[in-house]
């Protein structure tokens, strides 16, 4: 019994052991945020990884932010990659393409305006029509949530004397 319970637990001992700890946002440069972006998914997946920090508190207004954030555009896309010799679809290229910027308080750039291209393919097979369309919603999901990876990474490598 002692032997089972000793192997139970080597894992456990081995990964705190290890010095193994969740990824965390920290920082970022100020104290508060504006988001101004069309409402998005990209824009709500910044906001829950936000809100979630301890340094960084979300504002109503441009005017009590430290910074901006703008999302100036949004848009996916969805194109033929491939065919199949009776002329069918069977693979296609989904993209998501957004552009963004950060501006400080007195309208000081910060961080020029960047645009993120992601593109995924996936194969396609219409007689399964409804999980490829669960597929194609996860793999957007996917891109939405690394293009927040990224942008938030680059709020992270703002020099601390450039904010104020």
């Amino acid at each position: 019994m002692k032997r089972r319970l000793f192997i139970a637990s080597f894992p456990a001992a081995f990964l705190a052991g290890c010095g193994f700890e969740l990824r965390r946002l920290e920082g970022i440069p100020f104290a508060t945020l504006y988001i101004e972006a069309p409402p998005g998914s990209v824009v709500g997946h910044l906001r829950n990884a936000l809100k979630s920090n301890k340094t960084t508190r979300l504002v109503a207004t441009a005017g009590e932010a430290e910074a901006v954030l703008q999302v100036s555009q949004e848009e996916r896309s969805k194109t033929i990659l491939s065919l199949s010799g009776a002329g069918r679809v069977t693979e296609y290229r989904l993209g998501l393409k957004l552009t963004y910027s950060v501006t400080g308080q007195d309208g000081r750039t910060l961080a020029a305006a960047e645009t993120l291209e992601l593109v995924r393919d996936f194969t396609y097979d219409d007689s399964q029509v409804l999980a490829k369309a669960a597929e194609e919603q996860l793999l957007y999901r996917d891109m939405e949530e690394s293009a927040a990876r990224r942008i938030l990474r680059r709020l992270q490598a703002i020099a601390p004397g450039a904010v104020r």
